[in-house]
């Protein structure tokens, strides 16, 4: 990993991007996105200040757990400008996300527990399917065991041959 020299206070998006193991593109995108910001030079060439480096540590490993990149901003924009997220900051924003981390669990345990008891069925389609027909909803208007998609996004039932 290249070693920047701490005397120098702004790295290139390339040196960002060797030292954080972000994608320039990735780096381009969580500007655009309002998570890091940078300053542009004369020649209209990025500059990150060294304090992106921790941003971008942040960014990714709350992305790791799952948290969108609209709530990862909202996190960022309580911190003050070009300062380094510490632990504490971490530790008091992650908890803020616990609740909705466990939510995720419980919703993607359910799925499962479903989806284990359909592939069992092996039909995808019956009336109490809780995954493509959750509570027999097409059933109410429509017979048969397959959904398609009718010209205009519209869906219908249509019996299988």
């Amino acid at each position: 990993m290249p070693q920047i020299p701490e005397k120098i206070h702004e790295l290139t998006v390339g040196q960002l991007a060797a030292r954080s193991g972000a994608a320039v593109s990735a780096l381009h995108f969580y500007e655009s996105k309002g998570l890091i910001s940078s300053r542009r030079t004369t020649g209209n060439q990025r500059r990150y200040h060294r304090d992106t480096l921790r941003r971008v540590a942040f960014v990714r490993a709350a992305q790791r757990v799952g948290i969108p990149l609209a709530t990862i901003r909202e996190a960022l924009a309580e911190l003050p400008e070009e300062r380094t997220p510490t632990r504490e900051d971490w530790a008091r924003l992650s908890e803020a996300w616990r609740t909705e981390l466990d939510e995720r669990i419980k919703q993607l345990n359910r799925l499962r527990d479903h989806l284990t008891d359909c592939i069992g069925c092996g039909c995808l389609s019956l009336d109490t399917c809780v995954l493509s027909n959750p509570d027999d909803a097409f059933g109410q208007s429509r017979s048969g065991s397959r959904l398609m998609v009718e010209p205009g996004g519209s869906r219908k039932r249509q019996e299988q041959s």
